[in-house]
C-alpha cells in the first residue's frame, strides 16, 4: 500500500492522467500538481484535442495551479510528471519558480536535462526515476500501437 503522501502515489496519479491522454490518442504524459500534501492540479497532454503544440500536461497543470492558488508563484509545489519535461516546459517552470520537479521516465531525445538543469529556477530540487518502468511502457505501448 503506497502512502497517500508519497512520490510513488502522487507519480501513480501522474499516470492515471497519463492513461487519460493516451485513451484519446494523445502521448501519454500526465502530470499533477502538489501543494501541503494535496493535489491542486491534475492534467494531461491535449495538444491535438485543442490543435495547440503548447498544451503539453506540464503547461496545463502550471495554468491550473496557479489558478488555484492565485499566483503565478508555484514555489511551495511539487510537480510529479510522467515523462521528463521539454525544454518548453522547463521554462515555463522556470518562470513559475517551482520548488520540486519530480518526472518518471527519462526523455533522451526532447528532454531538458540534455541542455541542463540549469534551464530551471536555481531553487528547483529534482529528482527523477520515479516509477519511470510504468512510465515508459506506456509511452512504448503508445507509439506501438501507431507503427
Amino acid at each position: 500500500m503506497l502512502s497517500v503522501h508519497s512520490d510513488a502515489h502522487f507519480m501513480q496519479q501522474a499516470l492515471k492522467e497519463a492513461q487519460k491522454a493516451f485513451e484519446l490518442g494523445e502521448v501519454p504524459v500526465g502530470a499533477v500538481v502538489v501543494c501541503q500534501n494535496q493535489i491542486i492540479a491534475r492534467s494531461h497532454n491535449l495538444t491535438e484535442q485543442l490543435n495547440d503544440v503548447t498544451a503539453h500536461a506540464e503547461i496545463m497543470a502550471i495554468t491550473a495551479a496557479a489558478n488555484h492558488l492565485g499566483s503565478k508563484y508555484l514555489d511551495d509545489c511539487t510537480l510529479y510528471v510522467t515523462l521528463e519535461p521539454c525544454i518548453m516546459c522547463a521554462g515555463a517552470l522556470h518562470w513559475a519558480q517551482l520548488d520540486r520537479l519530480v518526472y518518471g521516465a527519462p526523455d533522451d531525445k526532447r528532454g531538458f536535462m540534455r541542455f541542463g538543469k540549469q534551464l530551471l529556477h536555481p531553487k528547483t530540487k529534482v529528482e527523477f526515476g520515479i516509477m519511470a518502468d510504468e512510465c515508459a511502457e506506456l509511452m512504448r505501448g503508445f507509439f506501438a500501437e501507431r507503427r
